[in-house]
């Protein structure tokens, strides 16, 4: 797994990158430009990001509907954007970025302290999910090798079946909402192998 995390910046005026940029520098995550929404649509065809700062205003596509189209996505819906807004915004920017899609907004100019710690939560919590999706990953392989091996002594599939069941109880306990049912899907699959592995004695004549 690549350490850093991608953060997708989107503005169409340098200044206001090149601030984002030198504030986020410390984070050390991969900051990704974009000068325009369409930009920011393509680039997110390609990479996963955890969290997008989003300009509201921009000529051609402005931040509302480059959100609404994030959010259509099936690859992108999840992705928090955090919406970038003049001090002296429409007040009605604020109901319409929250219709579109948007997790929080921040004003220009910017807080560096604030924006670091918003958008460092989104880092973390992106870098867990993306654990677990691994784990959960990992999990599956071993559930099918289990499928493949009950020729072996019972003794030793039962010790390994014991150790998937105490994963997959573990990142139930933790996973997001996302995961959750592939999760639940896979200690279903487990549960079935027990079962194959040690039959209900009530259920043999």
């Amino acid at each position: 797994m690549d350490d850093k995390a991608k953060i997708l910046l989107v503005d169409d005026r340098e200044e206001n990158l090149i601030a984002l940029e030198a504030i986020l520098s410390s984070l050390d995550q991969d900051l990704v430009r974009a000068r325009t929404g369409e930009q920011a649509l393509k680039a997110l065809l390609t990479d996963e990001y955890a969290v997008i700062l989003l300009d509201i205003v921009m000529p051609g596509m402005d931040g509302f509907e480059t959100a609404r189209d994030i959010k259509r996505r099936k690859k992108t819906r999840d992705v928090p954007i955090i919406f970038l807004t003049a001090v002296n915004s429409d007040p009605d920017y604020a109901f319409r970025g929250y219709a579109a899609g948007a997790v929080d907004f921040i004003s220009k100019p910017f807080d560096p302290w604030v924006l670091r710690a918003k958008v460092s939560v989104f880092v973390e919590l992106y870098t867990k999910n993306l654990q677990l999706r691994e784990q959960a990953a990992l999990l599956r392989d071993q559930s099918a090798l289990l499928r493949t091996r009950f020729a072996d002594p019972p003794g030793e599939v039962s010790e390994l079946l014991s150790a998937v069941e105490e994963q997959v109880a573990e990142l139930l306990g933790r996973a997001p909402t996302e995961l959750a049912e592939d999760l639940s899907e896979l200690e279903k699959r487990v549960s079935e192998l027990r079962g194959t592995l040690e039959p209900d004695p009530s259920r043999q004549s």
